[in-house]
């Protein structure tokens, strides 16, 4: 049986529920969903959807980071918005940090937690 570990740092928002930031299996790393939690404040990030965004990525890059991973071994990502009026600017933000063009779903939900706009979780290589 492949070994399971738990990631955590302390550069991302810890867990707002039962789960853990991210867990390293067999090779891969599969990341909780990260919104725009601002880690040192607990808050959201001001500045609509592009600085939730941009904050999003800071997030998800910390967690990589500590599972051995980065932007440019992931292979898939899923990606929530509140609204996909937000799609092209949400694309102008996410373009910049995945440029190796991973496989992608995104679909605009009802809510997220906290009222945040954007939510995104990643798979990746170690």
């Amino acid at each position: 049986m492949a070994e399971i570990n738990k990631i955590h740092t302390d550069k991302a928002p810890a867990a707002i529920g039962p789960y853990s930031q991210a867990m390293v299996v067999g090779g891969m790393v599969y990341t909780s969903g990260q919104i725009a939690i601002v880690p040192e404040t607990g808050n959201l990030a001001e500045g609509g959807i592009e600085a939730q965004t941009e904050q999003i990525m800071k997030n998800l890059g910390d967690v990589l980071a500590a599972s051995g991973s980065g932007f440019d071994k992931v292979v898939k990502t899923t990606c929530f918005l509140a609204d996909i009026a937000d799609f092209a600017a949400f694309n102008e933000i996410y373009g910049k940090y995945f440029t190796s063009k991973p496989a992608r779903s995104c679909v605009a939900v009802r809510e997220l937690p906290k009222g945040a706009l954007a939510e995104v979780e990643v798979i990746a290589v170690v």
